[in-house]
């Protein structure tokens, strides 16, 4: 939110520096993200003063350029050439002293400097409109009044002061702030009780009553649900002008970020920022039977609004409608296409309402409308400001849009809003703060921050809460705003600091969490965060991208977000998601990994249980390697890259003895082909190529390989596991290799398990580094694995008589077991 400091100084008269008032509003709650100068023109108008022609030469040889002297009110006699054709002695000018920023011919900054002309030299420029960006006009220098003071700036005389503007992060409970005046109450409150200052806050305009009403025009208004618009307030103006808001107006408006229109809606969005109240005006020669209905529709009922798009209204969306029930306003969301101020408009009703937070949520969320009306609205305005809003808004109406106020004002306010009252006790006050505060001091604080006190005695006192404050309802909320003003800053740090054990699980799914992230982060991974919310449509129908029963879907109510309607069943498409962002940015290469659960709805015996899983998910895509002139044998990541991966993953944590499946075609929509790693039912790991139809569909186009870690399993798998240690073997191990002719269906993992099987206790390592298919040569239906086997004995150096019969006995397993052939 956008706070203008010049228009808080408007309500209060400050003497401090805008780093001490930012230092106020922070101290406040009300923390100061960033502060911006805004000025009235991107010229240095402070740098641009007033002065007299003292003399003024035509330049010898020049038909345009006159030599003069002018006086800055400094008693020196400046030496200025000029272009302008309307120079003369005698005028009161504007000129840009050296060192200012004016505007060039064609509209770009330029520095003034000193320098010669024609051999005369030049220590400034008498400008014209558009050089200082105060107008268009280039015709000639401007020439001001006889009486024009010497020596004032530029944006002194023009009355063009420059703006600081603080950028507040306003949290969700602060209605209260969502203003100029409410920011002003609370820097007020601050220094009346942490300075002891004797502060007024002025209100310009808002106590002004509203003329009598001369009844050229008037209606009526109904309210048919009050729940939901608790009061109403508004007035019938007539005789108006619609035209361009001066530009006071427009600077402030756009100096907090709101963009101008037209001076009736500039006045609305003005007494918004300003007090806090939205307004919205209604052209009153649209209006049917010139009636104000505030009440719902039937669901369905079409609705354009202003920005021209046509809706289907809920049920419960709170519509002001016309005498013939024609909606022409969400009430306190989003103004009617037909019903708007235009051009033409002559004639207005001026709304100035309070509705219910919770139905302007509603429709806000519903329809995806989030206009600042309703961000004020939701926080919830004050009802009891309705009637000072519009007071503010037709006084400053009148002022630049002329016309007469043509009815009494409307006033239907049928349970008035009374002020909260809550009871305090001191001994809570001081017990919630950490620190014992003086009664006389509480009730200071309070009486700055305008809650009124009632029923004060020894123990405690009501409060009474103005309706400006709708979040304060609760003992605890005053001691809040006792607490802020009295400054979070003097409560003292504890002298002790008190600390408990804590008892990690065994062993610590987060240490383990931690161990996979830096061994995947040391081997070039970097780590995404996808949101754990999905569209159930990737997962049912018919263009569904991982088909899955609908009753396997955990949905969520997501007011915010529709399309999210569903919990992740999976890490892959968030992954992909972040893929193909990567990749329409030129950043095709990517190792990625994300720990997140995935959620799935199970029957229980009684009701709906949901499964949470925690997972690691492994992303691979692109090339295999930097680019580099030295010649690589592997230009792309491929499966066995990502196996590579998951080995060491599973490596890191000593995870051994698991089963390994292939994943059948048809059988995982994720995967074209892979593998699975797991303990007979329980799965640990599954991995392999993402399907290329998923992939299209998401608008990736290079393969992808996936690891998906059932990480709840990886930990199960480790509360049994012990680390041991053994001395490094002094004597040396032994390779020898074999050349197996096969069936094809035979895979290495059945030589690696009958190898392990047959010699257990010296054989250490079995590695395939050879595959060789030729029918012609090996047979139908062949192939041949060169698969290596390093043998070691820790206690002794193994001799070639037990080597050669360790190969003996695989070589008879492999005949055996595998129907293998063993090629010499």
């Amino acid at each position: 939110m956008k706070i203008s400091l010049n228009w808080i100084r408007d309500f209060l008269d400050l003497n401090k520096e805008p780093s001490e008032i930012a230092d106020i509003l922070t101290s406040l709650g009300l923390e100061v993200e960033g502060m911006e100068d805004v000025k009235p023109s991107e010229a240095d108008l402070d740098q641009v003063l007033t002065g007299l022609v003292v003399e003024c030469e035509p330049i010898p040889d020049t038909d345009h350029l006159s030599a003069t002297k002018v006086d800055l009110g400094d008693g020196t006699h400046h030496s200025i050439v000029c272009g302008a054709p309307n120079v003369a002695a005698g005028q009161k000018v504007l000129v840009a002293v050296p060192g200012a920023h004016v505007f060039s011919h064609d509209g770009q900054l330029f520095q003034i400097g000193e320098r010669k002309v024609r051999g005369v030299q030049s220590r400034g420029m008498i400008c014209a409109q558009d050089e200082l960006g105060i107008g268009h006009d280039h015709s000639g220098i401007m020439v001001l009044p006889e009486d024009t003071p010497l020596g004032i700036s530029a944006a002194q005389y023009l009355g063009m002061k420059s703006d600081l503007v603080f950028e507040i992060g306003l949290t969700p409970n602060r209605a209260d702030a969502t203003n100029h005046l409410g920011c002003a109450r609370d820097i007020a409150a601050y220094l009346r009780a942490r300075e002891g200052a004797s502060i007024e806050l002025s209100t310009p305009g808002s106590k002004t009553p509203l003329p009598k009403g001369d009844g050229s025009l008037g209606g009526t208004v109904q309210i048919n649900n009050t729940e939901a618009c608790p009061r109403y307030t508004g007035v019938w103006l007539n005789g108006l002008e619609v035209k361009e808001s001066p530009d006071w107006l427009k600077d402030r408006l756009l100096a907090v970020g709101q963009r101008p229109i037209n001076n009736i809606v500039d006045v609305t969005n003005y007494v918004r920022v300003e007090m806090g109240q939205p307004l919205h005006a209604f052209d009153a020669a649209k209006i049917g039977k010139k009636e104000i209905r505030v009440q719902t529709l039937a669901e369905g009922t079409l609705f354009q609004a202003l920005d021209e798009t046509e809706r289907k209204l809920f049920a419960e969306d709170l519509m002001i409608c016309d005498g013939d029930d024609k909606p022409m306003c969400i009430g306190g969301v989003f103004g009617g296409i037909d019903s708007g101020v235009t051009d033409s408009t002559t004639s207005i009703f001026l709304e100035s309402a309070y509705f219910n937070p919770n139905w302007i949520r509603r429709s806000m969320i519903r329809h995806n409308l989030r206009t600042d009306a309703a961000w004020t609205f939701e926080k919830g305005s004050d009802p009891n400001n309705c009637m000072l809003a519009l007071q503010r808004a037709v006084q400053l109406i009148l002022e630049l849009a002329g016309g007469t106020v043509a009815s009494e004002p409307v006033d239907i306010y049928p349970e008035p809003v009374e002020p909260a009252r809550v009871e305090v006790s001191y001994n809570r006050v001081n017990q919630l703060i950490g620190l014992s505060l003086e009664q006389a001091e509480i009730r200071s604080i309070l009486e700055a921050l305008e809650i009124g006190i009632e029923n004060p005695n020894e123990t405690g006192f009501t409060a009474i809460i103005p309706t400006n404050k709708p979040d304060v309802t609760r003992e605890a909320d005053v001691i809040e705003e006792i607490l802020r003003v009295y400054g979070l800053d003097n409560v003292p740090l504890p002298g002790q600091i008190k600390s408990s054990m804590e008892i990690t699980p065994k062993p610590d799914p987060q240490a383990i969490q931690n161990m996979a992230a830096n061994l995947l982060a040391a081997c070039g991974f970097n780590e995404c965060m996808a949101l754990s919310l999905s569209n159930s449509d990737f997962y049912t129908g018919e263009k569904a991208l991982m088909p899955m029963d609908k009753a396997d879907l955990v949905y969520v109510h997501n007011t915010a977000n529709q399309g999210l309607d569903c919990l992740r069943p999976s890490l892959l498409l968030g992954g992909l998601e972040t893929i193909r962002h990567n990749q329409n940015r030129q950043n095709p290469n990517l190792r990625l990994f994300e720990f997140g659960k995935t959620y799935q709805a199970k029957p229980g015996e009684e009701q709906w249980k949901h499964k949470e899983t925690f997972r690691l998910g492994i992303w691979l895509t692109g090339r295999h390697s930097a680019e580099s002139w030295q010649p690589a044998s592997k230009k792309a990541v491929d499966f066995y890259t990502l196996k590579a991966y998951v080995h060491q993953v599973l490596e890191r944590f000593g995870v051994q003895g698991y089963q390994v499946s292939q994943l059948e075609p048809g059988s995982d929509d994720a995967f074209q082909f892979g593998l699975l790693y797991h303990r007979g039912p329980q799965e640990l790991v599954r991995f392999g190529k993402v399907r290329p139809a998923l992939c299209k569909a998401s608008e990736i186009k290079k393969d992808v390989f996936y690891a998906d870690f059932n990480f709840d399993n990886i930990i199960k798998a480790l509360k049994n596991h012990s680390v041991t240690y053994s001395e490094l073997s002094k004597f040396p191990a032994v390779r020898r290799d074999l050349a197996l002719v096969l069936d094809r269906s035979v895979d290495f993992s059945a030589i690696h398990q009958t190898a392990n099987k047959t010699v257990k206790k010296l054989l250490k390592e079995v590695n395939l580094f050879d595959v060789f298919e030729d029918e012609s040569k090996l047979g139908k239906g062949k192939k041949s694995y060169a698969v290596s086997f390093i043998f070691e004995n820790t206690e002794k150096t193994l001799k070639d008589k037990e080597i050669d019969a360790m190969m003996q006995q695989l070589q008879g397993a492999f005949e055996q077991k595998l129907n293998a052939l063993i090629r010499q």
